[in-house]
């Protein structure tokens, strides 16, 4: 009993679900804050994202007409509970409880619904501009994410293994993978900018073209779940990336007690999806968006090639150590 208890605590608490949308917001704030220091601005008061999502939570509600009411209302509490299952089985302080062999294919997957979610509300609403921007996620879906799951391959096949804690603690008795495979490194870097529709990559929410795409017609709680779910979307890909390439919350040393280990493990998470975010967010601020025949060009000539070549270059060193 002792033990489900535990579980649940993990789930729903620490460092589940609560922890995820607190970091979430946490994140969204430093996001703000670099991209104004970019541009010598203030920037946003540690509060602001908790106050903007308490905002629109008290905001009015309001579905089209001739719109399926409960549909609409599904779908970003669909995406909300998607993000945060996918959540469970990154290490945050070590070795997730609920991994399994195999669950890198799971949470691939359950971070691929909120885009395919986002091309069906654009698609529900009747909206012409939320329709043409639903149109434009599914189709950069198919031009970022094939690279984007071959550079995260090229982890399992060194690891010999489909477990996001397994490719994690293989990095502690080896190098980790950031080393090892840089161009992978990269390409996940661009296919989670990518996967979250941030600039250069924000083409199906085009404010000058497209009012916000499929979110033009998101309003109150609706709106504040989608958004937070995309901030939490941007933890569960730092952390996936930071476990599979940069050894996640692991540490080259035992600490003892357990406590402390876990405390410093939790510790090196934070850093390290730090600075994944800033990478992304020096991205963001530094590069203007680009349009959906420049992606289609870059994605498929540049990015997947980078990817292919990286896993060739995997399973050359995977077979001279087999050998």
């Amino acid at each position: 009993m002792t033990e489900v208890w535990l579980l649940v605590l993990y789930a729903m608490v620490f460092p589940g679900v609560l922890f995820l949308v607190i970091y979430a917001l946490f994140l969204q704030y430093v996001d703000r804050k670099i991209a104004a220091r970019t541009q010598n601005r203030v920037g946003p008061p540690l509060v602001q994202p908790f106050a903007d999502v308490v905002k629109l939570l008290s905001k009015e509600d309001i579905t089209p007409e001739g719109v399926d009411r409960r549909g609409m209302r599904a779908i970003p509490l669909l995406a909300f509970a998607a993000v945060a299952t996918a959540f469970l089985y990154v290490p945050v302080i070590g070795t997730s409880p609920f991994a399994f062999e195999g669950d890198l294919v799971v949470v691939l997957y359950l971070l691929t619904l909120p885009t395919i979610l986002l091309f069906v509300l654009g698609w529900v609403t009747r909206n012409i501009f939320a329709a043409v921007g639903g149109t434009r996620t599914v189709t950069q879906l198919f031009i970022y994410e094939v690279p984007f799951f071959l550079a995260l391959l090229g982890p399992a096949i060194a690891a010999g293994s489909w477990s996001i804690s397994e490719i994690m603690a293989w990095q502690g008795a080896n190098l980790i993978l950031a080393i090892l495979q840089p161009i992978g490194f990269v390409v996940a870097l661009i296919g989670l900018q990518a996967k979250l529709e941030r600039t250069p990559f924000d083409i199906p929410e085009a404010e000058t073209e497209l009012v916000a795409g499929p979110w033009t017609e998101l309003t109150g709680r609706k709106l504040a779940v989608m958004r937070l779910t995309m901030d939490m979307a941007l933890v569960a890909g730092s952390g996936l990336i930071a476990a599979l390439f940069l050894g996640g919350p692991a540490t080259p040393w035992v600490l003892e007690p357990a406590w402390l280990g876990g405390l410093v493990g939790f510790g090196v998470f934070v850093l390290k999806t730090l600075g994944i975010l800033l990478i992304l967010a020096l991205v963001r601020a530094g590069m203007g968006r680009v349009r959906i025949d420049q992606l289609n060009d870059f994605g498929w000539k540049y990015l997947a090639t980078a990817a292919i070549l990286q896993i060739l270059i995997v399973l050359l060193m995977v077979g001279e150590v087999w050998a």
